[in-house]
């Protein structure tokens, strides 16, 4: 029934780039500016249909949503100028990883690359009047939020899966990452801390983040040790 069904979608997409490419020779349209986004929209459903079906085909999210962002670039580009063009390509790779993680929790790593391709969508978004600092603050904070967000997801922790916790390290990162952004955003409205003086900052809070963070993995750990022991019957 499956490879029926994937003989059925294949099908339809070879009569429809045969009758384009026939249109073509004819004279009567012009598909070469459509002859490439549909062919990658075709790869890209073919991909997101193993997606749908199968839940164990989780990692077919990903080169789904490449083919399809490659689509809507071409697309893009071809109606804007190369305006915003490649911002598409990131939201539909950001869009994948997150279907990666909504499909499989335990994917939890799948949130990194969707944060960071959600943030380079913004960045190539940008106009050219905000290229430059404010450009290196979208991305320090945008990489924050994404390990802010990380930090909330619960994770197994046993093998059976009855358990689940917070991560605690992504908030060092996302604490790291949040005190750059921020001076480069102050950099950029023009309250101007002086570059040698960022980096010194920044190693500093790095190392008060780390010693919460040593601190936080202690006490959790004298909590699990110094537990309550068996019931006496």
């Amino acid at each position: 029934m499956k490879s029926a069904n994937a003989s059925i979608i294949a099908g339809v997409i070879l009569i429809a780039l045969g009758g384009l490419l026939l249109l073509d020779r004819l004279g009567v349209i012009d598909t070469a500016a459509f002859v490439a986004p549909l062919i990658f929209a075709a790869v890209g459903v073919l991909f997101l249909s193993l997606f749908i079906r199968r839940r164990e085909s989780w990692w077919a999210a990903i080169p789904g949503s490449v083919f399809l962002g490659l689509a809507a670039v071409v697309i893009a580009t071809e109606l804007t100028g190369g305006a915003w063009g490649a911002a598409f390509l990131f939201l539909f790779m950001g869009a994948g990883f997150g279907a990666v993680f909504v499909r499989e929790p335990g994917n939890w790593w799948a949130l990194i690359p969707s944060g960071v391709m959600f943030t380079l969508a913004v960045i190539v978004g940008l106009p050219q009047e905000l290229q430059g600092t404010p450009t290196a603050a979208v991305l320090f904070l945008g990489l924050a939020a994404t390990f802010g967000v990380l930090s909330l997801v619960p994770v197994r922790v046993d093998e059976a899966g009855n358990r689940r916790e917070r991560m605690k390290w992504p908030l060092i990162p996302a604490g790291i990452l949040a005190v750059m952004g921020l001076i480069f955003v102050l950099q950029a409205m023009a309250v101007l801390i002086p570059v040698d003086f960022a980096f010194p900052a920044v190693m500093i809070v790095a190392g008060i983040a780390l010693m919460v963070y040593a601190y936080l993995a202690h006490r959790d750990g004298r909590q699990r040790a110094h537990g309550p022991g068996p019931r006496a019957g």
